[in-house]
């Protein structure tokens, strides 16, 4: 014997019926079938706001019903030949009838009972099975259509009643002998009747439970679930995009992510079976020939330790705590019993060791109630003050890691946790059971998403890792590094198992966001019909978005958006700023974005601050976190202002050298930054900054070289004083020149103590060698006293400021 079950959205209509019907005819070649199947798709729900509809005196509910009726009999036409019709439509005209009189009853009265309610909805899957059942009659296959109420028996319990096991499987044990020549037995699902044969349900899902009530009655050697997925899944596939199948799994896994919320099968399902060693197969009925997940006593090792991830929303955490609970015993019995009294179904506990305080998770729908009952309870310590009122959190929603394997597994809570951390999900409460077959967490609501995908990520994806990106500016960097990501992606993909995806885009005039990421082939014409940019607009849309592994790239000069890095940060949003503003600015604003990024598990990346893409800060640290001691550090940080020296010999303007510069994309939009010597100054700061020091930008002494006739005005008026001060700079020169030296603008620290400005380099000088727009950094350490550590290369320039940016963006998904 074998037991098929079918859910709503496989008899949902007249087509997906007619599979059914199909698949059971191949299930009969190989043995006798019992068949369950579920009301027509989305009746059921119909059928409850038909008759809360009418208990609240709403007229409408006969629309309800009209619609109810025309689905059914519009199935019928649809399923069965014109000839065999007439019987068919009569029975469930017969059936919708009774419907309408139940429900014109509740109408008059105004009132609508539990046992009312599972009259009304018994009659979805005693409509659906009749239908079945026709079909099966005009196809000539022999069957036995046969009402589940007159086997299976409840208590009054009504919505959820209880199954008298006993009882229940001596009539079916019974009936099934009886009929020994039927090959195939159909069956409504989900309903049943208690012992003076009041109709009673089975819960919603119930329907599972009545397919595995019959199959361990009768002994079956399988249960077959048919839905419209292909198998459970190792999360739910609306909330990962990139679920896997799980080809086997066992019964005590099945029964924790059915509890946790895995949909594919309804919790009680697994109890009857489970005791009879009966494996249940999940099948799709779309996609028959599918693998399908076989549910078993011991299932195949997946080689790992999770088996599944599921989650349940619209949970309330109720706290209960006080003095008085530390040391006397009672206090759980009590609250318990409170909660059992108004059938309020815990369903997460956690204690901590103290005593002091107990948690328990509920169903949203019941905090109000279950405060009400507690405090009624606890009265007496309330008004003494040794208990606080409940407390009540709601929002909120539980997270659970799933598998057998995880006891044999050290590290599981401690990965599970970490990566939660890392990306900003704060964890309200936690639970293990002593199998460690779960483990369970409470968090907000609007995280799970997130953090089912972290967890999946991490536990069970080898194929790849996700970045989300979020860039602002699309300048000469800006451009670059988009380019940089379009040409890297297959790279990224197949030898790093990387996915960047680019899931926002600004400029100061234009911002757009695409959730599965912007297509880097057409950024410019999709950001020009962008909405406006605002800032505050842009930031809300990255961290309403609560993307796992998020990272905000700043690609512009703005102090404005430098200013925001703080509200990021603490949103466990990783920052990666080419914009040297922040590390800049007063050195309690450093300080506060180092410590956010470290408080929130966020990363704080600024390579590109000092050098463009050399990689000066990233060794700085190094040799920092590796016990060394910087002393002192001399370097030529300025690849404009080393550009415009090295090509500047007398022979033309300086005022066209340094055009030269900002056409080349050497220089910030406003060169004064560069000649001025304010943006070397803002580097050697960064770099005694990371040093250790706490020093500021007014603490800097800058010998600059700029005439004061050169800092007014706009840029135009820039060149031309430049023009008009060419003699200044002929005899700055020639100066240098006459002693065979260099004019370097060359930046120091040195114990504590950082300047700037311009010098006269010799030969023998390590600075002397440096040509175009290279930079170069001397490190003296401890350990490099004598000899420098020396980084030197291409420090201007859009291509190697985008590369470095690039290579922080890396960095961070692969720390």
């Amino acid at each position: 014997m074998q037991v098929l079950k079918f859910g709503g959205s496989s008899v949902a209509n007249a087509d997906n019926i007619n599979k059914v019907v199909e698949l059971v005819r191949q299930a009969l070649a190989k043995d006798r079938t019992i068949l369950v199947v579920s009301a027509l798709g989305g009746i059921t729900d119909m059928l409850i706001q038909t008759g809360t509809a009418a208990a609240a005196g709403d007229e409408s509910y006969k629309e309800k019903l009209q619609e109810i009726e025309k689905r059914h009999l519009d199935t019928v036409k649809a399923l069965l030949p014109i000839t065999r019709q007439s019987a068919a439509l009569s029975l469930v005209k017969t059936r919708l009838n009774e419907i309408e009189d139940i429900c014109s009853g509740v109408f008059l009265l105004g009132e609508l009972s539990a046992r009312t309610q599972d009259k009304i909805v018994s009659y979805g899957e005693l409509l659906s099975s009749l239908i079945v059942s026709a079909r099966f009659a005009s196809l000539d296959i022999a069957h036995e259509w046969k009402d589940s109420r007159d086997l299976i028996t409840t208590d009054s319990r009504f919505g959820h009643a209880a199954v008298d096991f006993p009882a229940t499987n001596q009539k079916i044990f019974d009936y099934v002998k009886t009929a020994v020549a039927a090959q195939l037995f159909v069956f409504p699902g989900f309903i049943a009747a208690d012992a003076k044969g009041i109709t009673t349900t089975l819960g919603r899902g119930g329907s599972d439970y009545t397919a595995a009530i019959l199959a361990a009655a009768v002994d079956a050697n399988v249960l077959e679930i048919w839905t419209d997925v292909s198998g459970m899944m190792t999360a739910d596939p609306r909330l990962v995009t990139n679920v896997r199948l799980i080809p086997h799994i066992s019964y005590q896994e099945a029964m924790e992510l059915s509890h946790f919320g895995a949909k594919v099968i309804y919790p009680p399902t697994i109890q009857p079976v489970m005791k009879k060693s009966i494996p249940v197969w999940v099948k799709n009925t779309f996609a028959p020939t599918d693998p399908g997940t076989v549910i078993e006593l011991e299932a195949a090792h997946n080689g790992g330790s999770i088996r599944g991830i599921s989650s349940i929303a619209k949970i309330s955490l109720l706290s209960l705590e006080g003095s008085g609970m530390v040391g006397i015993p009672g206090f759980s019995k009590r609250l318990f019993e409170a909660l059992s009294s108004q059938q309020i179904n815990v369903i997460l506990i956690t204690q901590g060791s103290s005593e002091h305080s107990i948690c328990v998770g509920v169903d949203d729908a019941n905090a109000a109630q279950a405060k009400r009952a507690v405090d009624e309870a606890f009265s007496v310590e309330i008004s003494a003050g040794t208990v606080e009122p409940l407390f009540i959190e709601s929002g909120l929603s539980i997270i659970a890691l799933v598998g057998e394997h995880m006891k044999s597994h050290p590290g599981v809570s401690g990965k599970m946790f970490g990566v939660l951390g890392r990306n900003g999900v704060n964890v309200r409460a936690i639970a293990q059971g002593s199998s460690e077959r779960n483990i369970s967490a409470v968090i907000a609501t609007t995280d799970v998403r997130k953090a089912v995908n972290v967890l999946h990520e991490e536990f069970f994806e080898t194929s790849y890792r996700q970045l989300n990106l979020f860039i602002t500016g699309s300048g000469n960097v800006g451009r670059r590094l988009l380019e940089q990501l379009r040409q890297q992606h297959d790279y990224l993909l197949q030898q790093l198992r990387i996915q960047v995806r680019v899931i926002g885009l600004a400029n100061s005039r234009k911002m757009i966001f695409n959730n599965e990421g912007i297509d880097l082939d057409s950024w410019k014409e999709q950001l020009e019909k962008g909405e406006p940019m605002q800032l505050d607009k842009w930031i809300e849309g990255i961290t309403s978005r609560n993307l796992r592994n998020s990272v905000f790239a700043d690609v512009t000069a703005n102090a404005d958006v430098a200013s925001i890095y703080a509200d990021l940060l603490q949103k466990s949003i990783s920052v990666v700023a080419c914009n040297k503003i922040a590390c800049s600015s007063p050195y309690g604003y450093y300080r506060q974005l180092k410590d956010l990024a470290r408080e929130y598990n966020a990363r704080f990346l600024f390579e590109t601050n000092v050098g463009a893409g050399l990689p000066v800060i990233g060794t700085l640290n190094d040799l920092l976190r590796s016990g060394d001691k910087v002393h002192r550090i001399e370097a030529v940080l300025s690849g404009t202002l080393n550009f415009v020296f090295n090509n500047y010999t007398g022979e033309r303007p300086f005022s066209l050298v340094v055009r030269q510069a900002q056409a080349e994309g050497y220089t910030e939009p406003d060169p004064r930054l560069d000649l001025s010597g304010t943006d070397v100054m803002r580097k050697i700061m960064i770099l005694a900054r990371e040093s250790g020091e706490k020093t500021e930008m007014e603490e800097i002494s800058n010998t600059t070289f700029l005439p004061a006739s050169c800092m007014q005005g706009s840029v135009e008026d820039f060149y031309e004083a430049m023009l008009k001060e060419e003699d200044h700079f002929q005899q700055l020169f020639h100066a240098a020149d006459k002693e065979g030296k260099k004019l370097k603008f060359v930046a120091r620290y040195d114990n504590g103590k950082a300047s700037v400005g311009l010098q006269h380099i010799g030969p023998e000088h390590n600075l002397y060698h440096l040509y175009g727009k290279d930079n170069v950094v001397l490190f003296y350490t401890d350990r490099y006293s004598e000899q420098p550590l020396v980084i030197k290369g291409a420090g201007a320039g859009a291509e190697v400021t985008a590369s470095g940016v690039f290579a922080d963006i890396l960095r961070i998904i692969n720390s």
